[in-house]
Parts: structure tokens; sequence; C-alpha cells
């Protein structure tokens, strides 16, 4: 489930759309029952001809809406949470590993499968309209996703993939990815990122059969949507569902961070859930938000052929999770080739506790760009990305420092500071010169803006 629907925007650049020279290495969709092998492959990422993506085997025509970049699709395929050893494959095995040990079907066999391997090339109806997403939502605007074409998309969020494990007849699973976002940029903050999707079904049996006098209680009924339930749900099948929720939740953290693990629910809204909440947990005295859950819209659920069935679904982020818990303090660090960084994870089992150390902290250099915005509709994410394209992971920060509006011409400036730093080694200020004035060439020339340098 998407945890928090932070969508961003972005805008197409001509100069920095995907070219014939990309090439990138991908995963074939792959869900197999019980199973949570991915597949490689050798398909690559091109563009033949103008008009033309061709991504993981498949070709995909560009339209008005494509708006991958060659950046984005570099990162297609990497799987870090596949790679063994790479703090998000730690925590991705940890998760599993829990539920496989606590959560049995009848015959002793895990009850949650796990799929590791989907593809992240998706349809919009999976991504979007298989989660009852109003067509007029803001998650769908071109600006704040990256799309093939008007049809095909990187997924958003893993529940891209719920619809369809559903409707395949699973009534639990998780389902593990890489998505994809538009974003701000600071060390929290990147645009591929990795995230947990786990679902859980219970049919009126499985639901009540461990309840006292519980023969005569019911999952449906007609009756009205209030801030508690959703119309056709009973208060008990919903009280139950979302005690079982938080229950399996709470455990699970426990078992990441420790015994006295503190945890705190904030009610919040998710399009496909209801009622839906945030987790906080309170880790060396500071809270902080680590995943999405609610109760499944039951017209989701019905819709993917599970109708005599109620659920619950929550999303979990794995870098915040690694973040917080092997105190990393930066997101591109996921990201590094460096062995000082990657060694520092290879222990003799996935539970071994590590504190990360430091690299060497490398000075950053800053650098600030102003330009009047032009009269057309403009976001701060269309610049965002454009510094992300151009400056890559060489960019830790961008804020935004002033915002004037001058009194005659009515015209508004904005005024930048980029932050520079490279996470492994010094930059000089001469790469880092080239870097700063193609960005504000190509604020001019991609984005309309007109420079104060």
């Amino acid at each position: 489930m998407a945890m928090l629907w932070k969508f961003m925007r972005v805008a197409k650049y001509s100069k920095t759309a995907l070219s014939s020279k990309v090439k990138v290495r991908g995963v074939p969709t792959h869900s197999r029952h019980s199973s949570s092998k991915s597949v490689p492959s050798d398909f690559g990422a091109s563009a033949p001809c103008s008009n033309t993506l061709e991504l993981l085997g498949k070709s995909y025509p560009q339209d008005d809406y494509s708006n991958v970049t060659e950046k984005i699709l570099s990162k297609v395929g990497k799987n870090l949470h596949n790679r063994k050893h790479h703090p998000l494959w730690l925590i991705k095995e940890q998760v599993k590993e829990h539920f496989y040990k606590h959560y049995l079907g009848r015959r002793g066999t895990p009850l949650f499968s796990v799929y590791d391997g989907l593809s992240p090339v998706v349809t919009v109806q999976q991504n979007f309209d298989s989660l009852l997403i109003p067509q007029n939502h803001a998650s769908r605007r071109k600006e704040d996703n990256y799309y093939l074409n008007r049809d095909h998309m990187l997924r958003a969020h893993t529940s891209a993939h719920q619809w369809d494990l559903i409707h395949a007849g699973l009534d639990a699973f998780l389902a593990v990815g890489d998505v994809y976002r538009r974003d701000t940029i600071d060390s929290t903050h990147y645009p591929v990122f990795h995230q947990m999707e786990g679902v859980r079904l219970f049919s009126c049996h499985e639901l009540f059969s461990s309840i006292k006098d519980g023969e005569g209680l019911q999952l449906f009924e007609q009756g009205h949507r209030t801030a508690h339930k959703q119309e056709c749900h009973t208060m008990e099948a919903v009280r139950l569902v979302e005690f079982n929720l938080k229950q399996v939740l709470t455990k699970l953290m426990t078992h990441i961070f420790g015994d006295g693990l503190q945890v705190r629910w904030v009610d919040c809204y998710f399009p496909f859930t209801h009622p839906s909440f945030e987790m906080e947990i309170n880790f060396q005295g500071e809270w902080m938000e680590v995943l999405g859950c609610g109760v499944m819209e039951q017209q989701l659920v019905n819709s993917a052929g599970a109708q005599d069935k109620i659920g619950w679904a929550f999303g979990l982020g794995l870098e915040r999770l690694a973040m917080i818990l092997y105190d990393i303090p930066d997101i591109r660090l996921f990201w590094s080739e460096d062995e000082r960084f990657l060694k520092q994870f290879i222990g003799p089992h996935i539970w071994q506790k590590v504190k990360f150390q430091p690299l060497s902290r490398y000075p950053p250099l800053i650098n600030d760009i102003s330009f009047w915005l032009p009269s057309e509709t403009y976001s701060q994410n269309d610049f965002y990305d454009l510094v992300r394209t151009i400056g890559g992971d060489l960019i830790e920060k961008v804020v935004l420092l002033d915002e004037f509006a001058h009194p005659k011409t009515k015209k508004v400036s904005h005024c930048y500071r980029i932050i520079y730093r490279h996470p492994e080694r010094t930059l000089t200020q001469d790469e880092v010169h080239r870097i700063h004035h193609a960005i504000e060439e190509s604020a001019v020339r991609e984005l309309g803006v007109e420079g104060r340098f």
C-alpha cells in the first residue's frame, strides 16, 4: 500500500528525455506462489527510434505522456532488495522470516507467500483504477509520476499488484519491489525507493472462529459509512480486522527494533483503505512514521473475486526502516558501490546488529541560482527533477531560499540553494561549476525561466 500520498510534479524535458543510447537491465514479471526468487533478464531498455521505448523485452509507443528519463531508467533492474547482504535485502529478509515463522497455514506451511520479482512496469489501470483512485485524483497527474505513455508507467507503489494477486486466489501475501515517484531533494527522498506490500483476507469462519459465541456474527451488513467503518462492513468485523492488523504490525516492528519499542497510531486517509492508519515508532526519543495501513475497500476486494472475504493491507518503505535501524544518514548511500559501505552489512546471519560507520565526511559545495518564473504554470518539482537529472547523486539537497514578487511587473523570482556533495570523494569547484552552469542553461531552455545569474 502506498505509505504516504506525497506525490510530486515533474516536467517533460526535451533534452533530458530518453535517448537511443540508453541500455539498462531489467526483471520480467514473476509471481510464483510460495516463491521469493527474482528472475534476471538480458533484456535492455532502449529507444530504437524517437517514438518507441523498449523496456524489459516489450516495446512501448511514446506519446505526450512519456516523461521517463535516462537517469531513472538506469535504476530499473538494479533490484537492491534482492542483492545479498545489501541493507535493503537484510530488511526484506528479516520481515519475510518473521512472517514465515509466526504465521502458518493449516499444514504448517507459511501462510504468506512472497513476490519480490514483479515487473516495475505496470498499466495505469493497475496503478490507479484497480485501487479505486478517482480519475481526478492529484496522484494521477503526469507531473507526479514516471509514464512510459498514457497507458503504462513505472509503478508508484507496490499496491499496483494488489488486485492481480487477489484475483489469482491469494489470501495472504507480501509484494516487494522498487517504486518510482517525483520528490523533493534531500537526504531522505529519492525518486526510486523500495516498498513492501502486505495483504491478508479473512473468511467469516477465519475471523470469528476464536470469538466466544461468534457463530452469529457476520462480515457484512447494509449499513452506512462512518469514520470507523465502510457501509458494507459490520462494526464487529472491522474491529477484529483492525485489531489483527495492528497486532501483526506491532509484533513486526518490535521484532525488528527490539522489546520496549513505543508505538502509536495516527488516523489518516488512503483512497483504497478505510479506515486508514499510519504507524509511528519512538526510536531514540524521536517519533517517526514507518508505514501506512488500513481495512481494504470492499469494492476492491469484490472486484478481484473475493466477495465473501474482508481484509487489511499495509505498505512500508524499506529505506525508512533501514535508515532507522542501521543509522544510515543519507538515502543516496543505498545506491553506493563503495566497499566501505557495502561490507559493513556482511554478516553470518540477517539479524546481526549493525551500526553504520560513516564514510569520510566530504565537504559540501554550495551554489545558488535565481531566476524569474515564466508566466505559464511553474512547479518547484519541475526544477527539482531537472536538477536531479543533470546533477544525479552529486546533489545532496535543494532548498528554496527566497521568493520575491516585483511590485510593478508582478513577476515572481525564486532563489534556490543547491548543495553538492559526493558521498564517496571530495568534489572540486570546477566540476561543480560545470554542473551548475548546465543546470542554469537547462532551466532557461527547458523551463522557460529568465535567469538572474
